[in-house]
């Protein structure tokens, strides 16, 4: 697995920057051009933060206290951990 972010803005057929939200508003996630992530959980800001990096369709997380997780991108929306985000 890579562990050095791909060029988010510019891999692939559509960017991944923005904001990802699920369907209740209870999991927004900011991906960044840096290649890094913010997630607010529940309203919390800041709950989960770390790097991210694309690979096809899949993206990959590792967060700064080294948890991995991955997720899906299939027609313009992100599936990850059992949720399906879309881009506001």
């Amino acid at each position: 697995m890579s562990t050095t972010p791909t060029d988010p803005t510019g891999t692939g057929p559509q960017s991944v920057v923005g904001a990802w939200v699920d369907d209740t508003g209870f999991l927004v996630q900011e991906l960044l051009p840096d290649g890094r992530y913010d997630e607010t959980r529940d309203g919390r800001p800041h709950a989960y933060q770390g790097r991210y990096w694309v690979e096809g369709d899949r993206i990959e997380y590792l967060d700064d206290l080294g948890f991995r997780a991955s997720g899906e991108f299939r027609d313009g929306v992100l599936h990850h951990a059992g949720y399906r985000m879309t881009r506001r």
